[in-house]
């Protein structure tokens, strides 16, 4: 069972919280403040830390900074207010693994919960480095299959660390980028679905990807993974078999007119933990890089 640390001062919204939680099934401890947050992960170690970003003593972005110099493995979401968009992108600066906009809790908590969860349990890193690897070289050819993205992700992310690229924090940040392009490469390019979906009703938006991918139209297209490993940089080329379309048209994911949307966060994601992301003119592949970290 997967557990959870609520962070909330509101004992009304941190009830709701852990309700909702617990009819999921996950096993939920709350915490009123970071200072209170902190002391209960020193004592056992969450699978994932849920924050308010408002509280007295030690506030979310605090917190968030704490936790990833503390405890680098647990990963951390935040839950922002309506306004508060700017600090989001904060937040995921400081080493955040997400946030969810408090108006879309009802539909977007549990699917985010789930994503980062799949990437920090899937394997445990190894333990020991191979000193003699300097270069991996690595290609995937994926089905429109969301279940096996967590899988490859996690393959990725130990390949990383082998090369000693970045912390652990880093390379969580790194598995999350990862996932929201391969599943944007599925879902927007492969089944070619509208964002608009996403944002009116997140419920129906999963249950017409999983008709779509059934559809003899669509089902046939792949997804194309490239990785490119060395010791001082991971280049990874995602391409999808749909249409493409315009890179120009792509709205500034750091634009806060734009963070509270459900389509725009993986965006922003990609963005913020990755140190250069481009696009190729047919907009069909995205190309990630990520830098060794100067410590």
């Amino acid at each position: 069972m997967s557990r959870i640390l609520v962070v909330e001062d509101s004992r009304t919204q941190s009830t709701v919280l852990k309700g909702t939680l617990e009819s999921h099934g996950f096993e939920v401890t709350v915490a009123e403040n970071g200072v209170a947050a902190l002391e209960s992960i020193s004592r056992q170690a969450p699978h994932v830390v849920l924050t308010d970003l408002l509280m007295p003593v030690m506030n979310g972005l605090e917190l968030v900074e704490q936790i990833r110099k503390r405890f680098p493995r647990v990963p951390t979401i935040l839950v922002t207010e309506y306004g508060s968009e700017e600090v989001a992108a904060e937040a995921l600066q400081r080493g955040a693994a997400g946030y969810i906009p408090k108006r879309r809790i009802g539909t977007d908590l549990v699917p985010s919960l789930e994503r980062v969860l799949g990437i920090a349990k899937a394997n445990p890193r190894h333990q020991k480095l191979i000193n003699g690897l300097v270069t991996n070289e690595l290609r995937f050819v994926l089905d429109n299959d969301l279940s096996v993205v967590p899988h490859l992700v996690s393959h990725l992310q130990d390949c990383v660390g082998l090369m000693r690229l970045c912390d652990e924090t880093a390379q969580l940040r790194l598995g999350i980028a990862l996932s929201e392009a391969m599943t944007n490469a599925i879902y927007h390019g492969n089944l070619e679905l509208s964002s608009e979906l996403r944002n009116s009703d997140g419920r129906n938006w999963f249950d017409f990807a999983l008709s779509t991918a059934q559809d003899p139209a669509f089902r046939d297209r792949k997804v194309h993974v490239q990785a490119s490993l060395s010791r001082e940089a991971a280049t990874f080329v995602i391409r999808d078999d749909g249409p493409g379309f315009d890179p120009s048209t792509l709205p500034d994911p750091r634009d806060p007119a734009n963070l509270a949307k459900s389509s725009g966060r993986g965006l922003l994601l990609i963005h913020c933990f990755l140190d250069e992301v481009l696009h190729n003119a047919t907009g069909n592949e995205i190309t990630l890089i990520k830098h060794r970290d100067p410590s």
